[in-house]
């Protein structure tokens, strides 16, 4: 059964940032990301990882920590483009950025890109399967290739979750989701030190050591 932690990162609503503008206005240049990024996804998943393409420069975009995307300080409300512009997004050395074959974007990204909304789970123990599904609609199974990671928030000292989606890009598992997964939590001993943590595809995922762990619940 999916266990839904979606409520509380709805994608915010708004009007649709690819508005209408000059040719020499902003909106002309995401206009024109659109459609090579359209072009793209018609072909197939998108090779980003394959193209290095002249670096144009920052576009006034950015991903909040809640996975909202913003275009000019407003929310992207129409989640198809938001989707479009996840399937050509890379993380390079310095930056995010936006990628087509002839054009390389940077954009801004408050936390991690995506958010994980939604978590599913088979079978138990070393067996457990665990898959988060992401605010873009992605789905991905937690394993050796795609693995949880946990860091403290400095702000709140609490554990943060994120999962890796592809290429470097994760997902923070959003906090409703996130005491699901420490619901499924056991203690296991790594390298002689007992660990809290989640078993998925056979693998163990350390959360913290066990003698801490009720401090970041």
């Amino acid at each position: 059964m999916m266990q839904d932690g979606s409520r509380s990162s709805a994608a915010a609503g708004g009007p649709d940032a690819a508005g209408k503008g000059g040719d020499d206005s902003p909106t002309a240049g995401l206009e024109g990301l659109i459609a090579q990024a359209k072009a793209v996804k018609k072909r197939g998943p998108a090779p980003v990882h394959l193209w290095n393409p002249d670096y144009c420069g920052e576009i006034d975009m950015r991903i909040a920590a809640d996975g909202t995307w913003f275009y000019m300080g407003t929310p992207i409300g129409r989640k198809p483009l938001v989707q479009l512009f996840a399937s050509v997004l890379r993380r390079d050395p310095e930056r995010f950025v936006l990628v087509t074959p002839v054009e390389r974007i940077g954009i801004a990204v408050d936390d991690a890109p995506f958010v994980a909304v939604e978590m599913a789970v088979e079978g138990s123990g070393h067996d457990q399967r665990i898959a988060f599904r992401t605010n873009v609609e992605d789905v991905v199974g937690v394993d050796s290739e795609h693995p949880l990671r946990f860091v403290v928030d400095e702000a709140t000292g609490g554990l943060k979750p994120y999962v890796l989606v592809r290429g470097g890009l994760e997902a923070l598992v959003n906090r409703a989701v996130f005491y699901d997964l420490v619901a499924l939590g056991e203690e296991h001993d790594v390298d002689g030190e007992v660990y809290f943590g989640v078993w998925s595809a056979g693998a163990f995922f350390a959360m913290a050591p066990a003698s801490d762990i009720a401090a970041y619940r």
